[in-house]
Protein backbone atom coordinates (compact mmCIF):
# COMPACT_ATOMS: atom_id res chain seq x y z
CA UNK A 1 0.00 0.00 0.00
CA UNK A 2 1.84 3.46 -1.26
CA UNK A 3 0.89 6.65 -0.36
CA UNK A 4 1.66 9.20 -2.67
CA UNK A 5 2.30 12.89 -1.74
CA UNK A 6 1.65 16.16 -3.35
CA UNK A 7 1.31 19.83 -2.06
CA UNK A 8 -1.42 22.42 -3.70
CA UNK A 9 -1.33 26.10 -3.70
CA UNK A 10 -4.16 28.52 -4.44
CA UNK A 11 -3.86 32.30 -3.13
CA UNK A 12 -2.25 32.19 0.08
CA UNK A 13 -3.29 29.07 0.78
CA UNK A 14 -0.96 25.46 1.20
CA UNK A 15 -2.63 21.71 0.92
CA UNK A 16 -0.57 18.68 1.81
CA UNK A 17 -2.29 16.48 0.31
CA UNK A 18 -1.64 11.95 0.91
CA UNK A 19 -3.14 9.67 -1.55
CA UNK A 20 -3.50 5.76 -0.90
CA UNK A 21 -5.72 3.27 -2.07
CA UNK A 22 -8.53 2.84 0.03
CA UNK A 23 -12.74 2.85 0.60
CA UNK A 24 -13.44 6.58 -0.77
CA UNK A 25 -12.76 8.80 2.82
CA UNK A 26 -11.30 12.42 2.65
CA UNK A 27 -10.13 14.17 6.00
CA UNK A 28 -9.11 17.55 5.97
CA UNK A 29 -7.64 18.93 9.01
CA UNK A 30 -8.68 15.85 11.13
CA UNK A 31 -12.70 17.00 9.85
CA UNK A 32 -14.63 15.50 7.28
CA UNK A 33 -15.23 17.15 4.27
CA UNK A 34 -19.02 18.26 5.26
CA UNK A 35 -17.69 19.40 8.84
CA UNK A 36 -14.95 21.11 7.36
CA UNK A 37 -16.67 23.20 4.70
CA UNK A 38 -19.85 23.20 6.35
CA UNK A 39 -23.09 24.34 4.16
CA UNK A 40 -20.93 25.45 0.91
CA UNK A 41 -21.43 22.77 -1.33
CA UNK A 42 -20.37 24.69 -4.59
CA UNK A 43 -16.38 24.29 -2.96
CA UNK A 44 -17.39 20.36 -2.01
CA UNK A 45 -17.98 19.80 -5.85
CA UNK A 46 -14.66 21.79 -7.14
CA UNK A 47 -13.11 19.77 -4.24
CA UNK A 48 -14.56 16.91 -5.57
CA UNK A 49 -14.25 17.79 -8.95
CA UNK A 50 -10.48 15.89 -9.96
CA UNK A 51 -11.52 13.03 -8.25
CA UNK A 52 -15.32 12.71 -10.45
CA UNK A 53 -13.84 13.58 -13.55
CA UNK A 54 -11.40 10.10 -12.79
CA UNK A 55 -13.50 8.03 -11.40
CA UNK A 56 -11.90 7.67 -8.22
CA UNK A 57 -14.66 8.93 -5.53
CA UNK A 58 -14.42 5.06 -4.11
CA UNK A 59 -11.49 4.08 -4.62
CA UNK A 60 -8.48 6.51 -2.95
CA UNK A 61 -8.68 7.87 0.87
CA UNK A 62 -7.09 11.27 0.96
CA UNK A 63 -5.62 12.91 3.83
CA UNK A 64 -4.76 16.80 3.67
CA UNK A 65 -3.40 19.33 5.82
CA UNK A 66 -4.11 22.81 4.84
CA UNK A 67 -2.79 26.26 5.61
CA UNK A 68 -3.20 29.95 4.73
CA UNK A 69 -6.00 31.63 3.23
CA UNK A 70 -9.74 31.47 3.54
CA UNK A 71 -12.08 29.00 2.86
CA UNK A 72 -11.88 29.76 -1.04
CA UNK A 73 -8.53 29.15 -1.55
CA UNK A 74 -7.75 26.70 0.64
CA UNK A 75 -11.06 24.56 -1.26
CA UNK A 76 -8.96 25.13 -4.63
CA UNK A 77 -5.40 24.48 -2.98
CA UNK A 78 -6.80 20.55 -1.92
CA UNK A 79 -8.17 20.52 -5.21
CA UNK A 80 -5.08 21.25 -7.02
CA UNK A 81 -3.19 18.40 -4.24
CA UNK A 82 -5.76 15.98 -5.35
CA UNK A 83 -5.24 16.60 -8.95
CA UNK A 84 -1.34 16.08 -9.05
CA UNK A 85 -1.10 13.48 -6.84
CA UNK A 86 -4.07 11.74 -8.75
CA UNK A 87 -1.38 12.71 -11.67
CA UNK A 88 1.25 10.73 -9.84
CA UNK A 89 -1.01 7.76 -8.72
CA UNK A 90 -1.70 6.99 -12.53
CA UNK A 91 -0.42 8.74 -15.29
CA UNK A 92 -2.97 7.55 -17.60
CA UNK A 93 -5.48 10.44 -15.45
CA UNK A 94 -2.88 13.43 -16.87
CA UNK A 95 -5.24 13.52 -19.86
CA UNK A 96 -8.44 14.21 -18.01
CA UNK A 97 -6.76 15.85 -16.16
CA UNK A 98 -5.15 18.69 -17.73
CA UNK A 99 -7.44 19.49 -20.52
CA UNK A 100 -9.83 20.42 -17.72
CA UNK A 101 -7.30 22.61 -15.89
CA UNK A 102 -6.52 20.74 -12.95
CA UNK A 103 -3.24 20.13 -12.77
CA UNK A 104 -1.97 24.10 -13.58
CA UNK A 105 -1.27 26.37 -10.74
CA UNK A 106 -3.56 29.04 -10.70
CA UNK A 107 -0.97 31.75 -9.91
CA UNK A 108 -3.16 34.53 -9.30
CA UNK A 109 -2.76 36.46 -6.00
CA UNK A 110 -4.00 39.26 -4.67
CA UNK A 111 -2.10 42.62 -5.77
CA UNK A 112 -0.03 44.63 -3.31
CA UNK A 113 -1.12 48.01 -2.18
CA UNK A 114 0.37 51.40 -3.00
CA UNK A 115 1.19 54.44 -1.22
CA UNK A 116 -1.26 57.74 -2.31
CA UNK A 117 -3.87 54.60 -2.67
CA UNK A 118 -6.30 53.68 -1.11
CA UNK A 119 -6.11 50.08 -1.92
CA UNK A 120 -4.05 48.64 -5.02
CA UNK A 121 -5.59 50.67 -7.42
CA UNK A 122 -8.81 53.12 -6.04
CA UNK A 123 -7.52 56.53 -5.26
CA UNK A 124 -8.77 58.80 -3.04
CA UNK A 125 -11.94 60.86 -4.22
CA UNK A 126 -10.78 63.28 -6.27
CA UNK A 127 -12.21 67.28 -5.63
CA UNK A 128 -12.05 69.88 -8.35
CA UNK A 129 -12.65 72.83 -5.94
Amino acid sequence: MRKIYATGKRKSAVAKVWLQPGSGKIVINGLSLDAWLGGLEAKKKRVLQPLNLTEQTASVDITVTVQGGGFSGQADAVRHGISKALNSYDEAFRQILKPAGLITRDSRVVERKKYGKRKARRSPQFSKR
